[in-house]
């Protein structure tokens, strides 16, 4: 007599989670979200086409900053559409196919925005340390190519990621705990063996960090650098061109760390605490820096409200 053991049926979609406890409210969850992705997408979209349209912002600062905006809209549209799914239309289902590439995406973009923060930090540091050389040094080939070296090298940080979880085995369990796929969260459910996912998930979270450190190192030898300036007024003029770009990297490494932390102890958190520090991850980043560099940067403020008036009139 065959005996089919059906507990060990191959798993080839998953199951992603809303707000757990709320799920009656979701549909008014969504608005608050889907507003939050309107602004972010706009926002982003804004920081482009000024800094595109407008010759006086075509320097490396501002050139590093669209590159913030063009990872800050990819990471919104890779979990906008699992984020619509479940809030919009109560479909939490997702393929195993499109759950790895979404993941792709997602940890893509979060390693290339890694990177932008810590060229910007470089880019903060020669120009208070080096002003004279600033612009001779980071030139616009020079800002293009190290835009290129750090996008290919967050594509191949990543790119394994989908192919390993590819070749485990899924076939006990199939609900994930976010409202997206995350590299960590896909390689809980496998019933074979994931050393390796462990091993190399572990080196990707490790270069995040190896990032935030030469981003501390680089504010330390700003700080090195302020203090040795002799007026005060000169000293906070070059600590405010700082102040974006610090909001900016607390604001993206905050829940990324906390999420972890989480992750590794938080094992009797509540499910609803764990969703929600999980969508701050990805839908705070994105709206926040566009209203930080617009609030905080006068040249984009004062541009910006140029367009602004000038479509009034």
């Amino acid at each position: 007599m065959a005996i089919t053991n059906t507990s060990y049926a191959e798993i080839t979609t998953f199951l992603l989670v809303g707000m757990p406890g709320l799920e009656h409210a979701h549909i008014w969850i969504s608005i608050p979200i889907c507003s939050m992705y309107l602004i972010a997408i706009l926002g982003n979209c804004t920081i482009i086409f000024i800094i595109k349209t407008e010759p006086s912002l075509h320097e490396p600062m501002y050139y590093f900053l669209s590159l913030l905006s063009l990872s800050d809209l990819g990471l919104s549209l890779s979990s906008l559409p699992t984020m619509l799914r479940i809030f919009l239309f109560n479909a939490p289902e997702i393929s195993a196919n499109a759950c790895f590439a979404q993941e792709f995406f997602i940890h893509g973009f979060t390693a290339l925005e890694s990177s932008i923060l810590l060229i910007m930090s470089f880019d903060r540091f020669l120009a208070i340390h080096n002003p004279l050389r600033y612009s001779s040094i980071l030139t616009s080939v020079r800002v293009a190519q190290i835009g290129m070296v750090f996008s290919f090298k967050s594509i191949l940080l990543v790119l394994p990621f989908p192919f390993t979880l590819r070749s485990l085995r899924y076939c006990k369990k199939s609900q994930l705990s976010h409202s997206y796929c995350l590299h960590q969260d896909v390689m809980k459910l496998s019933c074979s063996d994931n050393r390796i996912d462990i091993i190399y998930g572990f080196f990707g979270a490790l270069c995040l960090m190896v990032d935030f450190m030469f981003i501390v190192v680089s504010y330390i030898l700003i700080l090195k650098t302020v203090l040795g300036i002799a007026s005060q007024k000169e000293q906070l003029k070059a600590l405010n061109t700082c102040v974006s770009h610090i909001c900016t990297v607390v604001i993206f490494y905050l829940p990324i760390i906390n999420l972890a932390i989480v992750h590794r102890f938080g094992q009797h958190v509540s499910p609803l605490i764990n969703v929600l520090m999980a969508n701050v991850l990805l839908l705070v980043p994105p709206l926040m820096n566009p209203i930080v560099y617009c609030v905080k940067t006068r040249q984009i403020r004062v541009r910006v409200v140029a367009k602004l008036c000038q479509k009034q009139i």
